[in-house]
């Protein structure tokens, strides 16, 4: 069942790239509490969309989707913690998006938000979306159902605080 509107962030244990250059884990439980927080996903760092518009466009509207009240932006993607740091290296991401690596899949899996791209040598992966996430509970979720940027671009999540 994939998630919705009104459900709760699974438990989950995500990583981000730690001080000491390892990954460094990020409970779910904790990084959601009594935060308002966009969560934006996408099936991989460095690929294509990925990199030529959904992280770009976040980037640069960090500051005004902060100045709708909202305390962190962050990523998703099931990559490790390693890629997703080179991966904001790469777009100056630091400061403004969180990079969280879900390389296990456990979280996109416990949202019912994977999907099988094995068949193009991507092996499982996250469909593309983005949510608004207050206090844990899910008050805006916008799912891609076909190819780009329809409905999960940092300018629709604007839009929708």
């Amino acid at each position: 069942m994939t998630i919705k509107t009104g459900d709760r962030i699974p438990s989950a244990t995500l990583f981000t790239f730690g001080a000491d250059g390892g990954p460094e884990p990020v409970s779910t439980d904790d990084f959601f509490a009594g935060r308002k927080v966009v969560v934006f996903g996408l099936p991989g760092a460095f690929t294509r969309t990925c990199s030529a518009k959904h992280l770009p466009g976040f980037v640069a509207h960090a500051d005004a989707i902060k100045a709708k009240g909202v305390d962190e932006v962050a990523c998703v993607s099931v990559n490790d913690a390693m890629v997703m740091n080179a991966w904001s290296e790469a777009h100056g991401a630091a400061g403004k998006v969180i990079m969280l690596g879900d390389g296990n899949c456990e979280l996109t899996g416990a949202m019912g938000l994977d999907s099988d791209m094995s068949g193009r040598g991507y092996g499982t992966r996250s469909r593309r979306y983005a949510m608004i996430v207050e206090d844990g509970a899910v008050t805006h979720f916008a799912l891609e159902t076909k190819p780009g940027l329809n409905v999960s671009s940092a300018e629709d999540v604007l839009k929708a605080l």
